[in-house]
């Protein structure tokens, strides 16, 4: 018979890390990734800190393992939203993705600081790992919505609505590491439709962190508003643009777009 001790003691190892993460959220979310010490969530947990040492062998560790943690939640998020999207219809998977984005950073206003604030002091992203591999799979999910798009984003005739013009990016205007995922997992992309992943997604996470940070407090009353108007705007990008060449043709299937983005970005939807 299979003895249970070891699995007692495994699952009482993961309920310890899962009560050390916890804390360490209430922390950051009192005094800022800052103020995240191991001693302090010892103490927290009547534990004596070479007891948490056991589990971190430094506060990096940690600041590390909750990085992992946020990012992959992330990005399991956000996939699930564009799987869910309609076939074919990129605009519209985007604005679920944005939404579901939204819905998540207010929800978890300290996880979002902790990836996309200020630099903790001391510390350094790794390079490599699993928490460098959950980043790009958040990344990733932009770019499988460009790639859903590109073919009809480069077709004759298109109105180049995504042209840098002279700024167009090249594989070399990107970091190693990131061009080297990119070109990988997604092999027919260009460096200009990587780029417009990008650009995407510093729109969307530009206005989020204004308010995230209180910096619209003072000047809008609605920033949902605000960031439904974005995600139409983006959503759009990704879509028959209005005008463009084929448009026309493609009446019934943009309008069918129209009304889903509208549903899934509208006062009605989880980004309020």
């Amino acid at each position: 018979m299979e003895d249970p001790a070891p699995r007692r003691r495994e699952r009482l190892r993961a309920e310890t890390v899962r009560d050390i993460k916890a804390i360490a959220l209430r922390h950051m979310a009192a005094g800022g990734p800052a103020a995240l010490s191991l001693r302090g969530i010892a103490r927290d947990m009547g534990m004596t800190a070479g007891a948490l040492y056991s589990y971190y062998d430094t506060r990096d560790d940690l600041i590390t393992a909750l990085v992992t943690d946020i990012y992959t939640a992330v990005a399991d998020r956000l996939e699930a939203a564009r799987a869910a999207g309609p076939p074919g219809d990129p605009g519209a998977a985007l604005a679920a993705v944005a939404t579901t984005y939204r819905a998540w950073a207010i929800a978890h206003p300290q996880e979002f600081q902790l990836l996309y604030g200020d630099p903790i002091p001391g510390y350094q992203f790794p390079t490599g790992g699993d928490a460098s591999y959950a980043e790009q799979q958040a990344c990733g999910v932009l770019l499988r919505l460009v790639e859903a798009a590109w073919p009809r984003l480069t077709a004759p005739g298109r109105a180049p609505a995504t042209d840098p013009g002279p700024d167009a990016v090249e594989w070399s205007d990107l970091t190693p590491e990131f061009a080297a995922m990119a070109r990988a997992s997604f092999p027919d992309l260009p460096p200009a439709a990587v780029a417009l992943a990008l650009r995407i997604w510093g729109r969307l996470h530009g206005l989020l962190a204004l308010e995230i940070y209180g910096h619209l407090r003072p000047h809008a009353a609605n920033p949902a508003k605000l960031y439904r108007a974005e995600v139409r705007d983006l959503a759009v990008v990704l879509g028959v643009a209005p005008g463009s060449a084929g448009a026309s043709a493609a009446a019934g299937p943009e309008a069918a777009s129209t009304a889903r983005i509208a549903a899934t970005t509208g006062p009605g939807s989880s980004a309020r």
